[in-house]
Parts: structure tokens; C-alpha cells; sequence
């Protein structure tokens, strides 16, 4: 990959290929890829990536969502170690497919949603909604409490087991923040929901080159000032190496309510987010994670990535410019 900012598209493990050229016909030629717990072996993976690669496309990273949010590795159940095994496998397979990124979200419960449904600011696109109020009613989901310290410690056993699997296969694990980004919900806390807890997390990891983050922009909105100072972060983080990946989302405000929004409805100038960027030499891959439902007869989510994936690109191309200018 060259050492310029690198824009991608996520993708299933069974992405067709129409998809594949519908990719080619964007200009995409990165990838990140979201294993069903099917495909999930090293044969697919392989044949995924020579399938991919004779379409002109790599693979940056990957992830299965069965096994790195899995509720017994981040509630330490009786069978995490089996399951951090899976992890440790996956990251195997991919050391040996030279793709140098694996996930991990500490979330037992997945993404938290109010609804999913026409918002205020969503164009009549059916787009997620989150409430904070309506979420923090919800009774908890594994049996008890979990609090801050025990799901710190269990985060812990993790990277003692899974770290020295990264070193050995030169991987590194990409973490993305909890969404939404607060303390507790459900009766679980909240591994990741400040940008302080990200410099907890690699502190805790004795700030090992194999742990870094996906650098979640929307998930910074959403928790807004409590989350930290999204471009005091992005320039420290970036400049720490600490980046692997950037998800590039807008939403309406910050929590407690939020819809997720295209990319120039929300609040924040997200012009200003790729210039931070940019100024801050990131040279990873950027993503558009989450975008609303257009409507299906004119394209339907096929048609809000396109629209924009092509918006972040002439983002990125007007701040590249902009920093050409000022250097010279």
C-alpha cells in the first residue's frame, strides 16, 4: 500500500460479484471484511483473498463478529478460553493471508439501537436512531451487574492471551469503541467510551505496537465532549500510531439522542475532520461505516454508499489540496 490515506469499503465473506465490480466501478481497491462465523476458516479466507486480489482488490483487515464479540470473552463465562482461542486462530490465518488487522469490540451485546426508522434529519431515509433514555430502561442482559474494574480485568486476560498470538503472526488488533459511548448499559459497563479509555487500553497493554484502534468518528460525536476532542484526538492518536483504521460517519448531536445522518447533515463539518487528517500524515484506510436507506427502487444502501463514499473521497481530495497549497 503506498503511504497516502487509503479510502475502503467494509464487505461480507460472501460479497457476489456484482458487488465486486459495483466496488471496481467506485474506484474501491481496499477492502475490509466482515467473516460470517460459516466462513470463518482458513480455506475461505484464502480463496476470498485470491478471489479478491484477481479483481485488483486487498484486503486490509478483518473480523469475525461471532468471535470478537463474543459475550464469554468480554464477561469472562466459563468457556472464554475456548473462544480466545477462535480469536487467536483467526489471527493466525490472517498472519498467514499477510493481512495485518483483526477486530475487537467489547461489546457482548453488539451495537445498542433505539430504532431504525425516518428521523428528523435523515432525508426520509430510514437511518439508526439511539436514545439514550429508552436504552438505559432496557434490564440487563447476562443475569447481573458487570462492573468497570471486572470487565477491565477480563479486557486484560484477553491481551495476555491474544497478544503474543499478534506478535507471532504480525497482527494487530484494531479496537473500536463501545456505541453508544456510554458508562453502563444493560448492567454491563462500557470498556471503551472516552478517549481516555483508549489510553487506559494501550497502557494496559504496555503500549504494544499490536494494539491500536479503529478511530470510530461517529462513535466521537456521539459522545461529544465526554467522548474527548475529536480533533485534538485524531492528531495525537495519529501521531502515536495508534490508528489502524478510520470509520467516517456524521449524526444529528450528541447523546443522549442522535440519528446518524449523511455526511453533511450532522453536526460536525466533517471538511474539518479530513483536514485533521491529512495535516496529521494519517496513511491508513478510511471507511464509510453506517449510512441511511435510500429508498430501493433507486438503489437502496447500495446507492447511500456510492453517494457517499464518492462525498468522502472529494473530501479527501479538496483537503489534500488544500495542505499542497499551504506547504507551498
Amino acid at each position: 500500500m503506498n503511504n497516502q490515506m487509503k479510502v475502503q469499503q467494509i464487505i461480507d465473506s460472501n460479497i457476489s460479484d456484482d458487488e465486486i465490480l459495483f466496488l471496481k466501478q467506485m474506484g474501491i481497491e481496499y477492502v475490509s471484511v466482515q467473516f460470517s462465523y460459516e466462513h470463518c476458516s482458513y480455506d475461505h479466507l484464502m480463496q476470498l483473498q485470491e478471489r479478491l486480489r484477481r479483481n485488483g482488490l486487498t484486503i486490509t483487515d478483518a473480523g469475525c463478529i461471532k468471535v470478537y464479540k463474543n459475550p464469554a470473552i468480554h464477561l469472562g463465562l466459563a468457556d472464554r478460553d475456548a473462544w480466545i482461542e477462535e480469536y487467536n486462530n483467526f489471527t493466525r490465518w490472517l498472519g498467514k493471508a499477510g493481512i495485518p488487522v483483526n477486530y475487537m469490540t467489547w461489546e457482548p451485546n453488539q451495537v445498542l439501537t433505539s430504532q431504525f426508522a425516518i428521523g428528523d434529519r435523515t432525508r426520509g431515509s430510514v437511518s439508526r436512531i439511539v436514545d439514550i433514555h429508552e436504552l438505559e430502561k432496557l434490564p440487563h442482559t447476562h443475569g447481573r451487574e458487570y462492573g468497570e474494574e471486572e470487565i477491565w480485568a477480563n479486557f486484560k486476560y484477553f491481551l495476555d492471551a491474544a497478544l503474543p498470538v499478534c506478535e507471532e503472526a504480525n497482527v494487530k488488533i484494531a479496537l473500536h469503541p463501545n456505541d453508544p459511548p456510554v458508562p453502563m448499559l444493560v448492567g454491563i459497563h462500557n470498556l471503551i467510551h472516552s478517549a481516555a479509555d483508549y489510553k487506559r487500553a494501550f497502557a494496559l497493554a504496555g503500549n504494544s505496537p499490536y494494539l491500536g484502534m479503529k478511530l470510530c468518528v461517529g462513535c466521537w460525536l456521539e459522545g461529544g465532549t465526554a467522548f474527548g476532542n475529536l480533533l485534538e484526538d485524531i492528531d495525537y492518536f495519529c501521531r502515536e500510531k495508534k490508528v489502524l483504521c478510520v470509520h467516517f460517519r456524521n449524526v444529528s448531536s450528541p447523546i443522549p439522542y442522535f440519528e446518524e445522518t449523511l455526511l453533511e447533515d450532522g453536526y460536525m463539518d466533517m471538511y474539518r475532520v479530513m483536514q485533521q487528517l491529512v495535516n496529521a500524515e494519517y496513511d491508513g484506510v478510511i471507511t464509510v461505516d453506517h449510512v441511511p436507506d435510500f429508498v430501493e427502487s433507486c438503489g437502496g444502501k447500495n446507492a447511500a454508499y456510492a453517494y457517499t463514499i464518492g462525498y468522502m473521497k472529494a473530501l479527501l481530495q479538496c483537503a489534500r489540496a488544500g495542505k499542497g497549497q499551504r506547504e507551498g
